[in-house]
């Protein structure tokens, strides 16, 4: 896995992350498991299965954040005059006149409909770098889309 930026902030959030699901959800995943069994048969309990798969899901989450956490590369919070890892971007959609914000954060943080923007994504690496007033074409799955850089916090 290349590395990945985030801020300190970002690794702090995913450090916690890690602490919670290590200690309190594999107790409450080890609870259940428990209890399961002590209902009888293994074979035909659903109980049982459905805890065996949600501790096969926990475990996956604390495997991923610990790569996550060793390929965290940290960057500085973007600052107001160029787009960075951090920063809050407003821009206008050139060809629908829409305006948008995004702020540009982690790929394990990222979440479109809330304007969180991966870092990795082909609009987040084509935004960085750049100033406030800068016109941009970005080449998407959906074709070309072309930005103007409105403001940077």
């Amino acid at each position: 896995m290349e590395g990945i930026a985030m801020t300190e902030a970002e690794l702090h959030s995913l450090r916690e992350e890690l602490k919670e699901l290590e200690s309190t959800g594999r107790a409450e995943i080890a609870g259940r498991i428990k209890t399961a069994r002590e209902w009888g048969d293994l074979k035909e309990n659903g109980e049982y299965h459905a805890a065996k798969e949600a501790q096969a899901h926990l475990e996956t989450r604390i495997a991923r954040l610990r790569e996550q956490m060793r390929a965290a590369v940290i960057v500085e919070a973007g600052g107001a005059d160029t787009v960075q890892h951090g920063s809050t971007v407003e821009v206008t959609d050139l060809g629908t006149r829409s305006v948008q914000k995004f702020k540009i954060v982690a790929p394990n943080d990222a979440d479109p409909k809330q304007g969180l923007l991966s870092a990795s994504s082909p609009v987040a690496q084509a935004l960085i770098g750049h100033e406030r007033g800068d016109e941009l074409e970005i080449e998407i799955p959906a074709g070309i889309r072309r930005l103007r850089i409105d403001s940077i916090a």
